[in-house]
């Protein structure tokens, strides 16, 4: 208790409780909805996902709100694996997680959602056609996701799928695609009785209170935009047509389950089109203030202050660029307007001293940690208990959300890069002790290194890990250079004390080899001595002293200032390094082989880049191979042609972005001549954080005994 008060006393506002509505929540931090794919088609919970919400309640969060839970299987189904309370037999199912949550002294809501235009098509019926063919047949899931990587992603790619339905016939959601077509008055009277029916449902079941998600461009913020809603009866047209659909279900939910049952909306209070370039377009923080006093005056019972849709997703789900914070302003707005209404906001807060800070100014009542909840199940007792610094920090790297995205075809789970162990919560809450003190020899610390070290040392293993250089981090201390990358570093840090404080020692500045590991005599060996950028020699004049890696402009060994720079490929270490060199006042020429930019690359950090580079008047000449490189320039040709030509371009310096090379001469040297080695990370295929972080928790969890 006496490390209880530690944070208690440090940051007053935010562990003291506070009512949303009749209903007391213990402290200020809320765990809102993302939806990571834990769940099933039937829309009922599975041991999984109630492990992974039991989790953060044990780890002391005060409001835990579920991932997107529907109302309509035909229609309103965002996702296979997604929970839903549209029908009676999900009651008791959602009552045993609930009752779950709550005996740890959480508080717990469910989001009722519908996604509208933002549904991609080949949803549309598939819930009711699965649950009904699984009913005949158990392994009919299987099938599906068999099928939807290969012809459900050609079927959506070419418009194959049926219309998603939203408040009227509109543009196609950016993301989503395909086509829209309006709801019927009919279908808008029924779906605003399915909403109310599922909240009764909630209520039966002993949760103690529902969101209603009116943010992100999902349906119900649909009907309040002029951009989507076009209708001309009494749901569109005027602001008090378009805010009638979610008025009509709040006062229903409030007249079926009674005044005091509680219920937040979350609400998008500015659509953020003039990020884009397009001002004028939806509608900004002025009606978005506006919409959330009517929603007070309507009887909701808080708001959760959120922003931007689909069509404008880095301004709502934040790359690692944008800074902590950026979005207070938005919540403060909405906070003076609603007066003594609680508000919930996230705001990329990052520490319990940022949400203290926020709170204790006025911006907001209830700090909301989205991503950090998925990092780190127990980062609310660490803040209470004066640990911050054991916190393993989300880096908004959004390998969750193009994990979920990705893995839903599939019928897997969204992933973190800094929690691998994401989904197995219930076997890391009883690992067993089974290293018995046998020693470990880890080469590397990098994240990859770090991650088995962790485990290890968490299983009971005696772990020593070297590291040639006289800091943690291997890649990524050049993925945190580009500017405003900072976060990207905080896994460094987190991963190696992580590591140290579960027992692993770590031995800086010395480079083993082969004959020093095998003299150790360990029981096991885990290589992970990271990658070095390539520089091929199948191309002309790579070797020229005008040519430089990206490792050089990262490391800051190489420093180039207004010079005509071109940049061999266009994936995110070309980017990010491009971005650098930017600032650097250097015009920049990118050349890449594909025919779009960073081929493969999430859209998100795309869309992050582009613009900082074009801004800076970056040039992209693409579907173009380098030939070679000279003195005075570059020489490439166009791919796509039939004929191609070669041309001369002029250019003051040359930076290769063609990838690295895994370093595996110690883990080559070593093979044959140990029993049980192992090579995990950029060492045996050069990839990203959460695939390194992956690989090692994979080993030291479950390939060494």
């Amino acid at each position: 208790m006496e490390n209880a008060n530690i944070g208690e006393q440090k940051y007053k506002m935010l562990f003291s409780p506070m009512r949303i509505g009749a209903l007391e929540i213990k402290n200020r931090i809320v765990m809102p909805p993302m939806m990571m794919g834990f769940g099933q088609p039937d829309g009922c919970p599975t041991e999984m996902l109630m492990d992974y919400y039991e989790e953060r309640a044990k780890g002391g969060t005060g409001l835990i709100i579920t991932e997107i839970t529907r109302v309509n299987d035909d229609h309103g189904a965002a996702a296979f694996n997604q929970l839903a309370m549209s029908h009676d037999y999900h009651i008791e199912p959602m009552r045993e997680m609930a009752n779950r949550i709550k005996r740890h002294g959480a508080r717990f809501f469910v989001q009722l959602h519908h996604p509208g235009r933002q549904n991609i098509g080949i949803m549309i019926h598939m819930i009711p056609l699965t649950n009904f063919c699984s009913k005949l047949c158990k392994n009919f899931p299987k099938l599906v996701y068999k099928m939807a990587p290969g012809i459900g992603k050609k079927m959506i790619a070419k418009g194959l799928v049926f219309a998603s339905p939203g408040p009227s016939k509109c543009e196609p959601s950016k993301v989503a695609g395909g086509h829209v077509r309006g709801f019927s008055h009919r279908e808008v009277k029924k779906l605003i009785r399915e909403f109310i029916e599922a909240a009764v449902r909630c209520k039966k079941a002993g949760v103690d209170g529902v969101e209603l998600h009116a943010a992100h461009g999902y349906l119900l913020q649909q009907f309040l935009s002029p951009n989507t809603n076009k209708r001309t009866d009494e749901y569109g047209g005027s602001f008090e047509n378009r805010l009638r659909f979610v008025t009509d279900i709040l006062k229903g939910i409030k007249e079926a389950c009674g005044k005091d049952y509680p219920v937040i909306v979350r609400l998008s209070v500015d659509e953020c089109y003039d990020r884009i370039g397009e001002p004028g377009k939806g509608y900004g923080l002025e009606e978005g203030v506006k919409y959330a006093v009517a929603l007070k005056e309507a009887g909701a019972d808080a708001i959760d202050v959120s922003s931007a849709a689909y069509d404008t997703y880095n301004w709502w789900l934040e790359p690692t660029s944008f800074d902590c914070g950026w979005r207070a302003y938005m919540a403060a707005a909405v906070k003076k307007a609603v007066g003594d209404l609680p508000v919930l906001a996230a705001n990329i807060i990052r520490s319990a001293e940022q949400a203290e800070r926020q709170i204790e100014a006025g911006m907001q009542d209830f700090a909301v940690f989205g991503r950090p909840h998925i990092a780190d199940p127990h980062l609310t007792e660490k803040m209470q208990n004066g640990q911050e610094k054991d916190i393993k920090r989300c880096i908004n790297c959004l390998y969750c959300i193009e994990s979920m995205m990705d893995n839903a075809f599939v019928g897997k789970h969204g992933c973190c890069s800094v929690n691998p162990g994401l989904g197995e919560e219930r076997r890391l809450a009883g690992l067993e002790k089974d290293g018995a003190g046998r020693k470990v020899t880890v080469v590397g610390a990098g994240v990859a290194g770090l991650t088995a070290a962790e485990m290890l040392s968490r299983r009971g293993f005696d772990v020593t890990v070297y590291e040639k250089e006289d800091i943690a981090g291997g890649q990524i201390n050049l993925a945190d250079k580009g500017p405003k990358k900072e976060k990207i570093g905080w896994c460094a840090e987190d991963l190696l004390n992580a590591a140290t404080k579960a027992g692993a020692k770590v031995v800086f500045g010395k480079q083993v080899t082969a004959e020093d590991i095998l003299a150790e005599g360990a029981y096991a060996v885990v290589v992970a001595t990271g990658a070095v950028a390539l520089r091929p020699r199948s191309i002309p004049g790579t070797d020229g002293e005008n040519v430089y890696t990206t490792t050089q402009i990262l490391d800051g060994s190489v420093k180039l200032s207004g010079e005509k720079v071109a940049v061999i490929g266009t994936g995110m270490t070309g980017l990010e390094t491009g971005e650098l060199l930017a600032e650097g006042g250097n015009k920049l020429l990118f050349v890449e082989m594909a025919p779009e930019v960073a081929p493969g690359t999430w859209f998100q950090h795309i869309d992050d880049a582009m613009p900082k580079l074009k801004a800076a008047g970056a040039e992209f000449l693409l579907s173009t191979k380098l030939v070679s490189i000279g003195e005075g320039g570059i020489e490439v040709c166009e791919v796509s042609g039939k004929a191609p030509v070669s041309r001369h371009i002029d250019c003051d310096a040359v930076v290769l972005s063609l990838g690295a090379r895994p370093v595996s001469e110690l883990a080559k040297a070593l093979e044959g001549k140990v029993e049980r080695l192992f090579t995990v990370g950029d060492a045996v295929k050069v990839g990203r954080i959460a695939e390194a972080t992956a690989a090692a928790y994979d080993v030291a969890m479950n390939k060494i005994k």
